[in-house]
């Protein structure tokens, strides 16, 4: 045990003092994190001796979703959001639909083994994208504004929204149920997991503020402890969500925008070291992705899994949000850059673990391909995140 922290905490120490560096060269914090979690694994050097349960690394990398979506919605520019909103309700309202069945689609042909429930399963898995991996395009300013918030948005709800849709298909697959009761589930999920969420996230955002304030104004805050605020808000606000029923990632998203719209230009503070809480459980999770996820998937390794993997990050999501896009007035250049930074993490690695405590007849496969995805997702995303960038500095100047 003592071995593992040492090898985690040293991690994090080595990575703090070249994150600059880092930041300004082709590799990603991610690339890093799973790199080294992958060569101190089972399948290098075998220096990890901490057995994770499924359920404990679900948690894990819930937390850190949810810290990730609460931070960036709360740093959100509300005034952009509302003058562009066409662009991520298109990539929602259009966009998510078209991947699920593209991503469907594929998966008939190149995963054949799979039954209909298991490819509908993988396809929305691999549906929603991650706020986290696209870090270093949502906080470039030489981004234009509504392709960052719009982003932002996107990856903020399309997984909120996918939870009700795999939850269903995992009942389908588990019952056997009826197509009329599906689409009952279906409705009621819906309803259920959104209305929660977004009323819990209001309400608890609302209370934050309100506290914060009032406590402000009797003196009786202190600058330690105040650091810590929007963490435990983050984290109540997604733990209260899931206990009800509804969901936690639509929850923490909303309250974040909210929780930032009323505090308006004093967030700052608080969202430097939420950010700097999160960033540590990000490069946790990313360690035992690569140790525990990423060397267990290799030996599963198949061609037609590849060929899914690299649809999904380019055709399966690029076409659908180009086509969503159409007549919005964006470039060409501006669609394409949505389309391409859609990167996969950290929920579809919740969505993943769900799979894998239900035993479906080829669970291993999905998982593989969804573990394969994410892993070219973070190289692929994570090198061409700054090249981009780059090329929209040199265009402004």
């Amino acid at each position: 045990m003592y071995l593992d922290l040492a090898l985690i905490a040293g991690a994090i120490l080595a990575f703090s003092s070249i994150a600059g560096l880092v930041e300004k060269s082709w590799v990603s914090g991610p690339i890093v994190f799973v790199l080294f979690g992958f060569l101190i694994g089972p399948r290098v050097l075998d220096l990890l001796s901490l057995q994770m349960q499924r359920e404990t690394l679900k948690t894990l990398v819930e937390l850190t979703l949810a810290l990730v979506l609460f931070n960036d919605a709360a740093g959100a520019d509300l005034k952009i959001l509302r003058r562009e909103a066409g662009i991520p309700i298109r990539m929602l309202g259009i966009g998510l639909p078209l991947t699920l069945l593209l991503g469907f689609g594929a998966g008939l042909l190149f995963l054949s083994e799979l039954s209909v429930i298991e490819v509908a399963i993988l396809a929305t898995i691999l549906a929603p994208t991650d706020a986290a991996l696209g870090q270093a395009v949502l906080k470039e300013q030489a981004i234009p504004a509504n392709l960052r918030q719009g982003l932002n948005f996107e990856s903020g709800l399309n997984d909120g929204l996918c939870v009700p849709i795999l939850l269903v298909l995992l009942t389908l697959a588990i019952e056997k149920a009826s197509h009329a009761s599906g689409y009952q589930l279906a409705l009621s999920y819906l309803v259920t997991e959104l209305g929660i969420g977004l009323l819990v996230g209001v309400i608890l955002a609302a209370f934050g503020v309100y506290l914060l304030r009032f406590t402000r104004e009797q003196g009786w805050l202190s600058t330690n402890w105040l650091q810590l605020t929007v963490f435990a808000l983050a984290i109540t606000t997604f733990a209260t969500a899931q206990s009800l029923g509804g969901s936690g990632f639509i929850a923490t998203f909303c309250g974040g925008l909210l929780f930032g719209h009323l505090l308006k230009g004093q967030s700052a503070d608080l969202l430097r070291s939420g950010e700097g809480i999160g960033d540590a459980f990000e490069l946790i999770t990313w360690v035992l992705f690569g140790a525990a996820v990423a060397g267990k998937a290799l030996p599963n390794f198949t061609w037609p899994i590849l060929g899914y993997a690299v649809l999904s990050l380019t055709l399966l999501r690029m076409l659908p949000i180009f086509i969503s896009l159409s007549g919005s007035g964006l470039s060409t250049e501006g669609k394409l850059f949505l389309g391409w930074f859609g990167p996969r993490g950290l929920a579809t690695i919740v969505f993943a673990i769900m799979v894998i405590n239900i035993n479906l007849p080829h669970g291993d496969t999905i998982i593989t391909t969804a573990s394969f995805t994410v892993m070219l997702s973070i190289i692929l995303h994570g090198i061409s995140a700054k090249p981009w960038v780059d090329r929209w500095v040199r265009n402004q100047k």
